[in-house]
């Protein structure tokens, strides 16, 4: 099924090109179901520019939102290692570790992450320790492509390289006082190529467990050159089966955060409708100068409870959108 190329070397950093905005970047969530407690952890290199992205979310008990976000100074890309968070590999393609060592904020009202430079001052901060085990229980999808017209998941302008699996996970999350031991279900991945987020005009992605059979990889993205896409993969007793349609419904609130959606998917195989629940939205940003130019986009990272027939999964709902006057550009869609 996998028709890109992908060798266990790739699961290592890369040499970096000489473009100016080239990122290597590794990406893991994780929800312990009985407990609706979990998160998400990305390290992004970006050497060329001299620094590494790293952010850090993770949504506790009782609707707490703890998060970090550094950029931390890197001369090489040579390990995903910087401010606090560090990738073991333990199986190239197969296993990895994830881990976070240092300082978190505190949010009750994640509005305030609307406006990092109040989040940074008025926060409250707690020392924390993350570490998570993934193990592959899905095949891995993408790679580099094999062909000059093949497209990538996001975008030969976004990651020219990427790949994902689903994961079984274990691991614990100290915050403070408090310690939660994490025995649950996860998605990773992995991309490497010239990265802006301001190429992507909006998009929808859904990375989500339902068990260690069952799960989704579900993106629909337009970019700024108008074109509109449809891409992923049902996760069907320990198969992926490529989509061939993709229908998004989505419910928002008065600040245009996604609050519900449903999903209608067609596979070669079968149909699923698919229902979510946001339980914890945090509104996140990006902002870039470009030709003189400060463009924003809007990151929803959402917490969501999903329902495929008997079957209730976790994971997350990221909305990434430019913002147009204020507005996200694929607001009502």
């Amino acid at each position: 099924m996998n028709e890109y190329l992908l060798v266990p070397q790739d699961e290592y950093p890369h040499a970096p090109t000489s473009d100016m905005h080239f990122n290597e970047s590794v990406y893991t969530n994780v929800f312990d179901h009985r407990k609706r407690l979990g998160g998400w952890m990305r390290i992004g290199n970006r050497v060329n520019e001299g620094y590494a992205e790293v952010s850090v979310c993770l949504y506790l008990p009782g609707g707490r939102i703890a998060c970090q976000f550094l950029r931390p100074d890197i001369a090489t890309n040579e390990a995903f290692d910087a401010g606090g968070l560090r990738v073991t590999i333990e199986q190239p393609l197969a296993a990895l570790t994830m881990h976070y060592a240092g300082e978190v904020m505190l949010v009750d009202d994640p509005h305030i992450l609307r406006e990092p430079k109040r989040l940074f001052a008025e926060a409250v901060r707690a020392s924390a320790k993350i570490e998570w085990q993934h193990v592959g229980c899905s095949p891995l999808h993408g790679g580099l492509p094999v062909r000059a017209d093949q497209q990538t998941m996001f975008g030969r302008d976004f990651s020219l390289g990427h790949f994902n699996q689903h994961t079984v996970a274990k691991g614990a999350i100290t915050v403070g006082e408090h310690h939660w031991q994490i025995d649950g279900y996860g998605w990773r991945d992995h991309s490497w190529g010239p990265r802006l987020w301001q190429n992507i005009l909006f998009d929808r992605g859904f990375y989500a467990s339902f068990g260690d059979d069952c799960g989704i990889t579900l993106l629909k993205i337009a970019n700024t050159n108008g074109s509109i896409r449809r891409a992923g993969v049902l996760f069907v007793d320990g198969d992926y089966e490529p989509i061939l349609d993709l229908d998004i419904d989505t419910s928002w609130d008065q600040q245009r955060d996604p609050v519900a959606v449903t999903l209608n998917i067609r596979t070669a195989r079968r149909a699923a409708f698919i229902e979510g629940r946001v339980l914890r939205c945090a509104p996140l940003r990006n902002r870039r100068k470009i030709g003189g130019e400060i463009v924003e986009s809007r990151i929803a990272e959402a917490f969501t409870e999903l329902t495929w027939g008997k079957r209730t999964g976790y994971g997350m709902t990221e909305y990434v959108e430019k913002l147009i006057d204020g507005v996200p550009a694929g607001y009502p869609l």
